[in-house]
């Protein structure tokens, strides 16, 4: 879910600017699933530009203060989103914790890292949602700990119809600073891409398991 539409349009602008998303329907990229797509999206670029992590920053802070208030603990889903969870963390003054995809399996075996107490109210930083697989599990670990989930809030989504029904069945609430929509309009309607690419860009999103050149 979006929550304003101006922010949403400048965030596809900016990760459009610096490659954090590429758009290639003519020569589409192969994601580690197996699937192929014309689109590539890697928001840990938008760490290495300061005034670009700053609005990120500033715009997921806003978002969980007002959809949450001041909850107890900021966790981010590793390894994609430490480094913005750590930001908001910071600008909202609240303790930090990560979660990995599984335990580790040696030492202290941790899947959480950093301190988390039981009933403990926790919003979960995302970097990007495809499946919500991994960001589901995420919260599961975090649940199983004891934690209370409020929700999460991500940088940017595909809006695949397989997560939306993920999210739903978990009971999570996810919102997001911009999305597919928003993606291609904008990338339409500055040149970025053509009708024709954007025909091609909407149906992948369709089914993008089965989708092919």
């Amino acid at each position: 879910m979006i929550l304003d539409k101006e922010s949403a349009k400048k965030t596809a602008e900016l990760l459009l600017q610096i490659n954090a998303i590429k758009l290639n329907p003519e020569n589409p990229f192969t994601w580690a699933s197996g699937w192929h797509s014309p689109i590539y999206c890697d928001n840990r670029i938008a760490l290495s530009f300061p005034q670009i992590r700053n609005f990120l920053k500033e715009q997921l802070t806003k978002q969980v203060e007002h959809l949450y208030g001041k909850p107890d603990v900021i966790a981010g889903v590793a390894t994609g989103a430490i480094g913005i969870g750590v930001l908001v963390a910071e600008a909202l003054g609240l303790p930090f914790i990560y979660v990995r995809p599984e335990p580790k399996s040696h030492g202290r075996k941790n899947q959480i890292e950093g301190l988390l107490k039981p009933n403990q109210t926790v919003v979960v930083i995302e970097d990007l949602i495809s499946t919500g697989k991994s960001s589901l599990n995420a919260v599961k670990a975090l649940e199983d700990a004891g934690a209370n989930v409020k929700g999460m809030v991500a940088i940017f989504t595909y809006g695949f119809e397989i997560a939306t029904k993920n999210f739903k069945e978990s009971n999570t609430e996810l919102y997001t600073l911009s999305n597919y929509e928003n993606l291609l309009t904008l990338a339409e309607e500055t040149g970025y891409i053509n009708k024709e690419q954007a025909a091609t860009l909407g149906k992948w999103r369709l089914d993008p398991q089965n989708w092919k050149i």
